[in-house]
């Protein structure tokens, strides 16, 4: 007998075996491969700009980028692809559009109302408040907080936003002629004034520094939602919460909600020692109420109300006094620094807006108006090309509830995420030329006119459109007129020295410094 064949057979058992077995796998995989890239949603995507698919992830590895590069990779989509590009790895479909005809479609219309995926993020936090809630639960949510941004309201509310507008005067002047990062100084001020109008607290000094440590936390949340964003794992609970960034999110989110509870608690007692609920009345009443009365109503007491009626629980208060508190300071304070900034860096357009400002207020140092307010146009179109170039919401995401067209000739399977880029619409140089100059005469009414009505949506717009942008355009007018009258603005951060995260608010990586010089009087010379 041959020796050698004998000798060889185990070797070639082993052999034919494992030759079987990497036949097998690979086969699965070509299976696999197909079945998640070449499936009827896959296959409908594919039509879409985008890059192509990698074997069986798809898109995934696209998108895998530290937090502070997101911002960078979706610009540069947006230069690549003309106005839609697709993103696919099994099961997650999106498109992200940024056009004006694509985004009126989606966001014009209740069909596709339902937030997209990405806000499943949110959810630990957010939980069911406004901004996240859908169908009947955000119609009668919707319902009850309507009230609280009525003319009458924001009237009696400007007096306590010129209040806290004179703090921060106070503290930009003790930092007079030296650089100031207006980040922290501005959110401070933001979320002051919005826990003395909206939720009808004001802080004490012990508060004061809660507060200090919830706006850290929420910068964290931020820096954590950006990195889970980019890593498609992530975005299952279960995996998530067994990391070291979900174990991380379930301290800070202990951290915001005692501050938002303590908030709660003390509106609470300060009702039932002071004031009877069944005051609060509908829209058509308020000028019996907050003119002849002067009480305010603000909208944490509605919510009590509400729950009182049975329209709401503790926990539901909860989820939207989170709600308002991240959106109605971190928002806002995001708007009112980059225009600060803006400002700093125009002269000419600064020295235009303090113009008007001295025509309407003369040597005066009386307190600004809400009448005041509606008497400066060039500042409200300083405001709104500010936002246009640096929207604090930069991206909103809905999830297709029916197939849809887009560009008028994509067809879009119901299930897909759709995310509308806002920054890169405001970008479009079809639609603003030269867009990163910062020009407030954009504004001009002839100039409007003239713009598709979805081709500017710092709100965003729609029947989900922002329920607070009448109060933050007032904050923002009112603080902007005051620092004005009292200080020139001087360039330190340049525009060009921007870098944004990929965050939920548009921030700069760094801190945003800017010089206020006192000018030679309160009043403007």
């Amino acid at each position: 007998m041959n020796t050698d064949l004998v000798n060889c057979k185990p070797w070639l058992v082993y052999s034919s075996k494992m030759l079987i077995y990497l036949l097998s796998t690979a086969i699965l995989l070509c299976v696999i491969h197909v079945l998640f890239n070449y499936n009827s949603v896959a296959r409908a995507l594919r039509k879409i700009p985008g890059h192509e698919y990698a074997f069986i992830i798809g898109n995934a590895l696209e998108i895998l980028v530290p937090p502070d590069k997101l911002m960078d990779l979706q610009r540069g989509f947006a230069k690549k692809f003309n106005g839609i590009h697709r993103f696919w790895c099994y099961p997650l479909g999106a498109v992200t559009i940024y056009n004006p005809e694509d985004i009126e479609i989606i966001m014009s219309t209740m069909k596709h109302s339902e937030k997209g995926i990405i806000y499943h993020l949110l959810k630990p936090w957010l939980q069911d408040g406004l901004l996240l809630s859908n169908g009947e639960k955000w119609q009668t949510r919707r319902k009850i907080l309507t009230p609280t941004f009525h003319f009458n309201i924001l009237q009696q509310f400007s007096a306590i936003l010129q209040e806290n507008a004179q703090r921060l005067l106070t503290v930009l002047e003790a930092a007079s002629e030296r650089p100031v990062d207006v980040v922290p100084v501005i959110s401070e001020f933001t979320l002051s004034s919005i826990c003395e109008t909206a939720m009808g607290t004001r802080l004490n000094e012990q508060e004061t520094n809660a507060a200090r440590s919830y706006k850290d936390t929420i910068y964290r949340i931020g820096h954590i939602f950006s990195n889970r964003l980019a890593r498609i794992y992530l975005y299952s609970d279960f995996i998530f919460n067994f990391t070291s960034l979900g174990r991380e999110q379930k301290k800070l989110l202990r951290i915001i909600r005692n501050f938002t509870k303590t908030v709660i608690d003390q509106r609470k007692v300060m009702l039932e020692n002071n004031i009877n609920l069944d005051t609060i009345k509908e829209p058509e009443e308020y000028d019996d109420i907050y003119m002849k009365k002067k009480k305010k109503v603000a909208m944490l007491d509605l919510l009590i109300s509400a729950e009182k009626d049975k329209l709401i629980d503790s926990a539901g208060i909860q989820e939207e006094v989170d709600t308002f508190m991240f959106e109605g300071h971190d928002t806002t304070a995001s708007g009112l620094t980059f225009c600060v900034m803006a400002l700093a860096n125009n002269r000419d357009i600064q020295n235009k807006a303090v113009a008007e400002i001295k025509e309407l207020f003369g040597d005066s140092d009386r307190a600004i108006t809400m009448e005041d307010i509606n008497k400066l146009p060039y500042l409200d179109r300083c405001i709104k090309e500010s936002l246009r170039i640096y929207p604090p919401v930069h991206f909103i995401s809905r999830q297709l509830t029916e197939d849809v067209r887009l560009s008028n000739k994509y067809d879009v399977p119901a299930g897909v995420a759709c995310h509308i880029s806002i920054y890169d619409l405001h970008h479009r140089e079809d639609l603003y030329p030269d867009p990163t100059r910062f020009d407030p005469d954009r504004f001009l009414p002839e100039h409007c006119a003239r713009r598709h009505p979805y081709a500017y949506i710092p709100f965003s717009a729609g029947p989900r459109n922002c329920i607070g942008q009448k109060f933050a355009l007032l904050e923002m007018k009112l603080v902007l007129a005051e620092v004005l009258r009292k200080f020139e603005l001087q360039p330190v951060t340049r525009p060009e020295d921007l870098s944004f995260i990929g965050d939920l608010i548009l921030r700069n990586k760094g801190p945003v410094y800017v010089n206020f010089t006192k000018r030679k009087s309160a009043a403007i010379q």
